[in-house]
């Protein structure tokens, strides 16, 4: 492939989501190959000193490029931590052309549609058809996902989130890295545009499941809350289906994995009408991840919370979209020869 194919593939695998929109990746192309590679200028080293959620975030856009191939008619294959191949996460090689399957291509138009919705969802429930297949789209890649469905599975869950969003909170460290990566230039390239974050404080919404306070240091304290209005209705709890990933192992070639796992997985979301957000906060931390462990009692570790569900009415008309950088930005093309 010429340098001009390799950047539509690129430009495709970019549109992945990753951990505070860092995009925490850069590509070098050859006539037969593609080689990804993490960018470790853009770490999180408060978040995420292990580099783990940056790595899942390489996986999703792995699997892009390769669905991308898949839909331009080549047979792939992939290689994870391949030897000798200067520290790349991946590589995926040209192994002959097919003709295009209708599948690849509804995945593909899936990259350009799929985006981050951290608003409520609609009251309608994610049909247990699609929870199986996405099931068995995870385990094609060694991860399992799991519904959490049983109500002691729920209330433990959500108390780890809570009690996650309540640590970051209290650390001034999380909060300036967090701050950092906030976009106020709806035209910026990377980091979480403040367009796309809800209005008002997460603590305060009819949710069982709390989402990650992306301006939490430049809220109130949230111990004083206004009295509720005894003659008003009660509010519609808002409950999502929520799926916890997860891999036996635990190590970079897993966290790949589950991140080629959770790329497929959003696209076939996205392919069905619905739309997903990361609940993310109890992994974070080693202490919550542990015990999240436990609590579940997993066989394995987890490494991905997310909330499943349909948008409401005019919810996707035109939703706030982050920023990407720019292709030659992170793409190098190595000629033969």
């Amino acid at each position: 492939m010429e340098e001009q194919d390799w950047a539509r593939v690129v430009a495709a695998a970019t549109r992945a989501p990753s951990i505070h929109n860092t995009q925490p990746w850069r590509f070098v192309a050859q006539p037969e190959r593609l080689e990804l590679h993490l960018d470790e200028a853009r770490a999180l080293p408060v978040l995420d000193p292990s580099g783990r959620q940056q790595v899942i975030s390489c996986g999703i856009a792995l699997e892009f490029a390769v669905v991308a191939l898949a839909a331009e008619g080549w047979d792939t294959e992939v290689d994870l931590l391949p030897p000798g191949a200067d520290g790349a996460l991946g590589v995926v090689r040209l192994a002959g052309r097919s003709k295009a399957a209708e599948g690849a291509r509804s995945l593909v138009e899936a990259i350009d549609r799929r985006h981050t919705v951290r608003t409520p969802f609609a009251a309608r429930a994610v049909p247990d058809e699609l929870l199986e297949q996405l099931q068995a789209e995870a385990g094609a890649f060694g991860t399992w996902l799991k519904p959490i469905t049983r109500s002691e599975e729920e209330v433990a869950t959500v108390f780890l989130i809570s009690r996650a969003e309540e640590m970051e909170q209290g650390d001034p460290a999380y909060l300036a890295e967090l701050e950092s990566w906030l976009r106020t230039d709806p035209a910026a390239e990377d980091g979480v545009p403040l367009g796309a974050v809800p209005e008002g404080d997460p603590h305060e919404r009819a949710s069982n499941w709390l989402i990650r306070d992306f301006v939490a240091g430049q809220r109130e304290p949230h111990a004083f809350r206004a009295a509720a209005d005894p003659d008003a209705p009660p509010p519609e709890v808002e409950r999502p289906t929520v799926v916890l990933m997860g891999t036996d192992g635990d190590d970079r070639a897993a966290w790949l994995l589950s991140g080629r796992a959770l790329g497929r997985v959003l696209l076939r979301v996205t392919e069905a009408g619905l739309v997903a957000s990361p609940l993310t906060q109890a992994l974070d931390w080693p202490a919550t991840r542990t015990r999240m462990q436990s609590r579940l009692s997993l066989v394995g570790h987890p490494q991905m919370l997310l909330r499943l569900g349909y948008p409401q009415d005019g919810q996707g008309a035109e939703p706030v979209v982050s920023g990407r950088r720019a292709v030659r930005d992170v793409l190098r093309f190595e000629p033969a020869g």
